[in-house]
């Protein structure tokens, strides 16, 4: 999966790799469960990073192949009235489903790369890969549907949740760093409000000592003339 913005520039070289994550198609592993295990571990890895991808970027602007328009088209072309924000499993999975979704995919043979390897497909398009919301569909079917999400807007719930649950955490956290520095001010200003008034009780201590001092100084002068007086 080229996964590019509308610059067609690379979204980062973790998501550059997502076109190698499956290397072999389900159906050639036979009923080995170890080769079978490994198989989906690398088509959850697949999924995982699609899912930061469109957690990450705008989902319209995104492109995932060389051919996003051709497969668009051709898809639908093929399924013009196909809900995809919510899939029934049946529209892939039924036999009569089958039949129609087989040309489709023989079509880009050649086109896509690995497009009949095993993919994760997400049913409601809103919802992350859980057990319940998942389903196994060839790669160039998970192409054709979740472009098709892109383009026509409806992967742009995830994109939006993502987000303002980002938002409120970047709020939540804003609110207690102004709350530790109000918190910080309260003290400073608690602080310097104590200095004040250390200083001030100093200086009306200094101011009484001076009071009593001038006092002291006025009695001794009496007494002094009391003296003078007596000797005269």
């Amino acid at each position: 999966m080229a996964a590019t913005s509308g610059t067609d520039e690379p979204v980062s070289g973790e998501l550059m790799s997502v076109a190698h994550a499956l290397s072999l198609p389900a159906e050639s592993y036979g009923n080995d469960p170890d080769i079978e295990m490994a198989w989906a571990m690398r088509a959850m890895q697949h999924a995982e990073v699609y899912y930061k991808l469109i957690s990450s970027v705008d989902p319209q602007f995104l492109k995932l192949t060389k051919v996003d328009d051709q497969i668009y088209s051709e898809f639908r072309k093929n399924f013009e009235t196909l809900r995809i924000d919510v899939l029934d499993p049946e529209e892939l999975k039924s036999e009569s489903a089958k039949e129609k979704w087989r040309p489709f995919c023989l079509k880009f043979n050649g086109i896509v790369e690995d497009f009949n390897y095993g993919t994760l497909l997400r049913l409601d398009c809103s919802q992350g890969y859980t057990e319940e919301n998942t389903i196994f569909a060839p790669r160039i079917q998970f192409f054709a549907i979740e472009i098709a999400r892109n383009r026509e807007g409806y992967n742009k719930a995830v994109y939006i949740s993502v987000q303002d649950k980002e938002g409120e955490k970047g709020v939540h956290n804003g609110g207690e760093k102004r709350a530790d520095n109000g918190e910080e001010e309260n003290t400073k200003n608690r602080g310097e409000k104590g200095a004040d008034s250390g200083e001030e009780k100093k200086e009306g201590i200094n101011r009484d000592k001076t009071d009593k001092g001038g006092e002291k100084e006025k009695e001794a002068d009496k007494i002094i003339n009391k003296s003078g007086e007596k000797a005269m």
